[in-house]
């Protein structure tokens, strides 16, 4: 019986996660991060209010054994790079932080299909940095998901990702061979995973790519 911690709960893994997760017999409290209350109401769940630059003033509250975290930004949404970065970088890494200090055992990072800290575009160069400076925190087990495009439904409308999902369905099947990793990911099926490999007693750092989460799910 153990406690996790979502951040990123209303966004698309997120909530598919926090159903796995108030299901699970393995989980006896469910703590979400969230800026807004969401309609949810379970014994299980606790629901935090938090202010995300503010991260420490909730130090009490992102403990337990797994903090699972989805947040994230589109370039559409946020244009502005320095609130970007600060969304997509410096509150991940931060509750890492806080999670290594007060004995966290695992923490499960939402990234992308192609994140690397020297990628030329900033999208991939901003999840690289993420990745790279949560695997200094010094965390006993980090796991990172690296899921190519996401489908599944959204509670905000994205009308570009409808369109791609549309013709992923369609080029998905053509993808082979090496090119596999680029086929389109079902949201819960990344849910899945996190929350499978969550109940395993490992130490390390494993990056999942897509076509790994598929097998883990």
């Amino acid at each position: 019986m153990a406690k996790a911690i979502i951040a990123g709960a209303s966004g698309l893994i997120g909530s598919l996660l926090l159903y796995d997760l108030l299901q699970s017999a393995a989980y006896q409290e469910v703590v979400i991060l969230v800026r807004n209350k969401l309609p949810i109401e379970h014994k299980k769940l606790k629901q935090v209010i938090v202010d995300f630059n503010r991260l420490t003033d909730y130090a009490d509250d992102i403990n337990g054994h797994a903090i699972f975290c989805g947040l994230g930004t589109t370039r559409k949404k946020t244009p502005e790079r320095t609130v970007y970065r600060k969304i997509d970088h410096d509150y991940p890494l931060q509750l890492a932080q806080i999670g290594v200090k007060n004995g966290v055992v695992q923490y499960h990072l939402v990234s992308a299909l192609g994140a690397n800290a020297d990628a030329s575009t900033f999208y991939l160069k901003i999840k690289g940095e993420t990745e790279e400076d949560i695997k200094a925190t010094g965390l006993k087990c980090l796991h990172i998901y690296r899921p190519s495009l996401l489908t599944g439904k959204r509670n905000e409308k994205r009308t570009e990702e409808k369109i791609a999902a549309v013709l992923a369905r369609i080029i998905d099947p053509l993808l082979i061979g090496g090119l596999k990793k680029y086929r389109s990911i079902p949201a819960k099926t990344v849910a899945m995973a996190m929350y499978k490999q969550s109940l395993k007693h490992q130490e390390g750092v494993f990056v999942h790519l897509s076509e790994q989460i598929k097998e883990l799910s």
